[in-house]
């Protein structure tokens, strides 16, 4: 087959002509996205950019698109217990690709109401109270939510033995509510698979046609999914691999971006270390994290306040006030691409920052606690450790001055021997951004979508150390 796939992004339509007998690239081309005033407009320029670099007119026999444009899929979760069911929630509607723009827990207040409102949520997951559990909650927050000036879909997904009066709630006041099941049905246990799926659906149904993109229909055969997604099924697939084409094995994504930085991993998260006890919720195996406040343009600041700007002065080799007076400009001008040499020591000295603290808010701890029967080690979250690779992707590791140090700040560090980040995975570069598109791919022919990634992936060899400057390198 010869396939074509979209991302409709924020800033970019991206397309990716693969051809899978032998699975390979045929051309890559891209154009500004104008999902702010006709989509089809910027498709039709990207469309234009590939034919030229294909040579030719090109027929396709499946084309196949997800989308971030406009924001990306912007949800709010609401649950019962903020460490308990309201985590289970969040975890749901990150695995669905959602950038999650509040979180609530306990009866909604009328300020928790207009705060949601001033979300402006694309969908609401409600959940709270295990199945035969706590109701009063759920049904409590549904009429709160029924009175609300909102007009986004509702996701239900809490305690089954109220849901179908939650949901006719809802319906009374106009708004539309799915119910699936509930992400937390027994103490301690997710479930957050079905509430993904029905999540999924909305997007497809409802939101795809919300933000525009159905008016370029006639380009393409179906909207599968939010990126985000599509990037964590590529992660799935090449972690796992399929049929004859095998995989990696456990694996981290890092993708930073120009306002935040995503971090998926593909591993089971348990300590590669006997005697070690879990605490706190299980983890999920495909794993998403979103960290809204590191990114190397619109979110600059920030990550010079978390990381310090003498470190990421050294790191540049740039003196702490030239790095405040860029990282300024940097958040002026978010669309600027760097253009001389101190300029892309910065971006790497950020990016390395960024990925080094998204990861260590990813990955799980560990520490020595002393019990009755003597010390315990105890471990929260996933150990992310025994990772077989750590996979960058995204234009700031692509196009940067050094990818292998902006990359190795995600890596295990005797400074921080609590945070269980990985800690001898090859270092490779998702040069050519196809991840998504071999999530994409995968709902056709998943064989070639793992061989089409790992016979593109640039292995970046010598392994950095976290305290390493790029000027060093």
């Amino acid at each position: 087959m010869n396939v074509l796939l979209i991302d409709f992004g924020s800033t970019y339509t991206k397309l990716r002509a693969v051809g899978t007998d032998p699975p390979r690239v045929l051309a890559s081309a891209q154009g500004p996205s104008t999902v702010e005033t006709d989509v089809t407009v910027g498709m039709d320029r990207a469309v234009a950019d590939l034919e030229r670099r294909l040579g030719r007119r090109f027929a396709f026999d499946v084309r196949l698109a997800c989308s971030s444009a406009a924001g990306g899929l912007r949800m709010v979760a609401v649950g019962l217990v903020r460490e308990l069911t309201l985590e289970a929630a969040r975890q749901a509607a990150l695995g669905a690709g959602a950038r999650l723009v509040g979180s609530f827990a306990q009866r909604l207040t009328r300020a928790d109401v207009k705060a949601i409102s001033d979300c402006m949520p694309d969908i609401v997951l409600l959940a709270g109270g295990t199945d035969g559990g706590n109701s009063e909650v759920i049904v409590a927050n549904a009429h709160v939510l029924a009175e609300s000036p909102l007009d986004c879909p509702v996701v239900v997904a809490g305690n089954r033995a109220v849901s179908d009066e939650v949901a006719g709630c809802l319906v009374e006041s106009g708004k539309p509510a799915i119910v699936t099941e509930n992400v937390m049905a027994e103490f301690g246990s997710l479930n957050i698979e079905p509430a993904r799926e029905a999540i999924r659906k909305v997007f497809i149904e409802r939101i795809v046609h919300a933000k525009g993109i159905d008016a370029a229909e006639e380009r393409f055969d179906e909207v599968l999914m939010p990126t985000p997604v599509a990037v964590m099924e590529g992660a799935r697939l090449l972690a796992e691999g399929s049929g004859e084409c095998a995989g990696l094995g456990p694996l981290v994504v890092v993708d930073v971006g120009g306002a935040t930085t995503d971090v998926h991993s593909v591993t089971d998260g348990e300590s590669a270390q006997g005697g070690v006890v879990r605490r706190g919720l299980p983890e999920p195996y495909v794993k998403r994290t979103v960290e809204g406040d590191l990114g190397v343009r619109h979110n600059a600041r920030s990550i010079l306040e978390a990381a310090g700007v003498e470190h990421i002065a050294a790191c540049a080799a740039l003196a702490p006030e030239r790095v405040v007076a860029m990282v300024d400009r940097c958040t002026r001008d978010a669309a600027r691409l760097p253009e001389f040499e101190e300029e892309r020591r910065l971006d790497a000295a950020l990016a390395h920052a960024a990925t080094r603290l998204a990861v260590k808010r990813h990955a799980g701890t560990i520490e020595t606690v002393h019990a009755a029967t003597g010390p315990v080690v105890v471990q929260y979250g996933k150990d992310l450790g025994n990772a077989a690779a750590l996979v960058a992707t995204g234009g700031v590791f692509a196009h940067g001055l050094d990818p292998a140090f902006a990359l190795g700040g995600g890596l295990a560090h005797p400074d921080d021997p609590p945070s269980l980040r990985p800690r001898k995975p090859d270092l490779l570069l998702d040069s050519g951004y196809l991840l998504y598109a071999a999530g994409l791919l995968g709902s056709v022919d998943s064989s070639a979508a793992v061989q089409l990634l790992r016979d593109n992936l640039i292995d970046l060899g010598e392994r950095r150390n976290d305290g390493r400057s790029v000027a060093a390198s």
